[in-house]
């Protein structure tokens, strides 16, 4: 007799989101994002593509693009770069192009949208902090969950967790355990206000670094924006949500922000938190560690999670955190993995600071890519993106470094802006190359 499918048995499908800065012809950050977004939405019917996929954010300097659900990521991949392909025609319509890294080079001031759920941000956050959001753009993954496994409204679902919580905290535990290697792989643009700082710019100035003594976003509510601990039951996820939504209403309460209008303008206990691994009430663990990025070494970077991701599933894996481990290991059905204390102190100091080149680091990575070197050959194409030829980590920050002979640490305004048109023309190249062969 065949007794009912396990929840892992189901496929899941897999999706993303990017944001990006609106620049003009010249390099300039531009505000305009309302009218691309116009033009995107009315002319997606005669290319067949979804307008809800076309969205704004915070700031009128940028722009969202989604893609999926998809069942794999070759189909996610391919709607993506059509969807980038077809907005940066209608850019280029406007006099606009996408600049598509972390992080813009030189100084901005953003101008936050005056709808509410943002409005209450920047009055509980404080004006000059939460600028930092339209400063940074980020790549963010989403791996479904079972049906029903999450409530929309409160977070995981009572009625769910016999069927599904095992998947739900394996999910969740490994998207946490990848938070120092999608720092450290993704790291894209070295400059910030025009200055090279030499750490992870995009995260440091999101999330905040009292180790760098650095003021982000979200410095004095980690609840809320930090990278929080494993979970080691559903029960404790679902008290780790109810935390993060008690300190989100305290801290409008302190600004003297009506806790009413959060609720009036969407918000549920669910949608207080904008940590780096959340729970999303479509059903997703959203994976928002990554700088935005080429696609090319986005899409590489998703290839590891998503690969990551399946052998856990494939294989019914429990992601343990353990002290003492430094690195992935497999040990009968548990995925060893660093416990948090090393997870969000050492390796995060690393990702932060020398990323990639530190040998810890690198270990840890190592760790991670021959975890899934028995995934199949459908995922080498994407994984090699992640090395030189010499074995060592790339990232599109070191690349940007080199193309200078020295290095500054005060951008010059020119520079700044030849680097912003070089950033968006490699972007449409890879853009253009990769969709002929996704379409083949």
């Amino acid at each position: 007799m065949i007794g009912p499918a396990h929840p892992f048995d189901h496929p899941r499908r897999v999706g993303l989101e990017q944001e990006f800065f609106l620049v003009d012809e010249a390099g300039v950050i531009s505000h305009r994002a309302d009218e691309l977004l116009s033009l995107c939405r009315e002319d997606t019917g005669g290319e067949d593509l979804d307008p809800g996929h076309f969205k704004g954010e915070c700031a009128k300097n940028m722009v969202e693009i989604n893609a999926g659900p998809s069942p794999d990521l070759a189909s996610l991949a391919a709607e993506h770069l059509e969807n980038v392909r077809f907005a940066i025609g209608i850019g280029r319509r406007l006099g606009l192009r996408l600049y598509p890294l972390g992080t813009y080079p030189l100084p901005i001031t953003p101008f936050i949208r005056d709808y509410l759920r943002y409005q209450i941000k920047v009055r509980t956050v404080g004006y000059e902090r939460y600028l930092h959001a339209g400063r940074c753009a980020g790549v963010h993954l989403h791996l479904e969950l079972p049906a029903g496994t999450i409530d929309p409204y409160s977070g995981p679902s009572d009625e769910a967790l016999a069927e599904a919580g095992e998947e739900l905290l394996a999910l969740y535990n490994l998207a946490t355990a990848l938070d120092p290697a999608l720092v450290a792989l993704g790291r894209a643009c070295p400059f910030y206000e025009g200055r090279a700082e030499g750490l992870a710019t995009r995260t440091i100035h999101y999330r905040g670094s009292e180790a760098f003594g650095v003021e982000g976003v979200y410095t004095d509510l980690p609840e809320v924006g930090a990278l929080q601990p494993y979970a080691a039951s559903v029960g404790e996820l679902a008290k780790q949500q109810n935390v993060r939504c008690v300190a989100w209403l305290e801290a409008m309460d302190l600004a003297g922000v009506d806790r009413r209008l959060f609720f009036e303008s969407g918000g549920t206990p669910l949608r207080a938190s904008w940590n780096p691994i959340r729970i999303n009430r479509y059903g997703t663990v959203e994976i928002r560690s990554m700088d935005s990025n080429y696609p090319e070494t986005f899409l590489a970077i998703a290839a590891l999670v998503f690969a990551v991701a399946d052998r856990v599933r494939s294989e019914r894996l429990r992601v343990r955190p353990t002290v003492g481990a430094d690195a992935f290991v497999v040990e009968g059905d548990a995925l060893l993995v660093p416990d948090f204390q090393h997870l969000n102190g050492h390796l995060s100091y690393c990702a932060l600071s020398e990323g990639v080149e530190h040998p810890d680091l690198a270990h840890y990575l190592d760790s991670i890519l021959d975890f899934v070197k028995r995934c199949g050959e459908m995922w080498d194409e994407h994984l090699s993106r992640l090395k030189l030829p010499s074995g060592c980590y790339k990232t599109t920050e070191m690349q940007i470094l080199q193309g200078f002979s020295s290095p500054p640490i005060d951008l010059p305004e020119d520079a700044g802006l030849n680097l912003v048109r070089e950033v968006c023309g490699k972007q449409e190249e890879q853009v253009a190359r990769l969709c002929a062969s996704y379409s083949k």
